[in-house]
């Protein structure tokens, strides 16, 4: 007799999973499958928290397609996704301020950014397979998600603005932790112990990297080299250009979004030019860029157009 392997349990999860997404065809007009139990209690263990009020777990997974063709109405991540943007805000700026005592308020700002901002939360996310619980029907975000997976092994701790990280993800980290806040009647250190541990190891000074424009920028006022960031034909060829003193030093191609581009094109165009100077990196100011990242005019012209 053929012998047939059985499905693994993960496999049996995910297949049960998708029955919850879709609901029954004898189910009534409007009905939205409730979470699971077992899921909830995955999503538990997964944050290392247990819910006083279930429903919030559910609460906080639901992306508004959920409910297509109807009206999605409270019962979306939404008003929790607020909540948890505001208060990791705030625990993230004390953390980076007791850390750093002598560090000035623009390098504070920037490590603030880098382990709140979306790419970081979006490798939360998926680092501890939270994205497996998200209810959606959005035809397009299961193969986003995939694409910002493959190709994050290329950026240890953070890609600076190279990666396009789908928002969904991080919103649901958010989601998450603005709903332990409101379970745990509002404790801050109960949502920094869960947060610490989800973002382990969070961005410090030393892995702190440079966004691509703000160095290439840098770059060039301090070798006085004149730079125009060409954005005017993305909207035919999806293509940036980077020229320094009149010469192209890097293009990027990506469609879906102009600014990461950009940011690619930037990337492109440092990497020949310290090829070009000999140089195994750029030096770095530990404080912010003092202009404008849209125009700078020294000698000759840096503009972005």
């Amino acid at each position: 007799m053929e012998f047939t392997p059985s499905p693994s349990p993960a496999a049996d999860d995910d297949a049960m999973r998708r029955e919850q997404l879709h609901p029954r065809e004898d189910a009534p007009e409007g009905f939205v499958p409730p979470m699971s139990a077992a899921d909830v209690a995955a999503v538990e263990s997964l944050l290392g928290y247990e819910f006083a009020d279930k429903s919030l777990v559910e609460q906080a997974l639901t992306h508004g397609s959920f409910y297509y063709p109807y009206r999605p109405g409270d019962s979306t991540y939404e008003r929790l996704e607020y909540l948890g943007d505001g208060v990791l805000t705030c625990l993230m700026s004390r953390e980076v301020f007791l850390t750093y005592r002598d560090l000035p308020p623009g390098p504070l700002t920037r490590l603030r950014a880098a382990n709140v901002d979306k790419e970081k939360l979006a490798r939360v996310a998926v680092d501890h397979r939270i994205h497996r619980f998200l209810r959606h029907k959005a035809p397009q975000l299961d193969g986003q998600i995939d694409d910002f997976i493959k190709e994050l092994c290329k950026y240890q701790y953070h890609s600076n603005g190279l990666l396009d990280a789908p928002k969904v993800l991080s919103d649901i980290v958010e989601s998450l932790i603005g709903a332990i806040y409101l379970d745990s009647n509002f404790n801050q250190e109960v949502v920094w112990r869960v947060f610490r541990n989800l973002a382990d190891p969070l961005i410090s000074l030393e892995t702190l990297g440079r966004h691509p424009v703000s160095e290439l920028l840098e770059f060039c006022q301090k070798n006085r080299r004149g730079l125009k960031i060409m954005k005017d034909g993305w909207d035919k060829n999806l293509k940036v250009d980077v020229l320094v003193d009149g010469e192209l030093v890097g293009s990027a191609v990506y469609g879906q979004k102009k600014e990461i581009a950009q940011n690619r094109a930037a990337k492109a165009a440092l990497d020949k030019l310290k090829e070009t100077l000999g140089q195994c990196s750029v030096e770095s100011a530990t404080g912010e860029v003092h202009v404008p990242l849209d125009r700078l005019d020294l000698a000759g012209a840096l503009e972005i157009q």
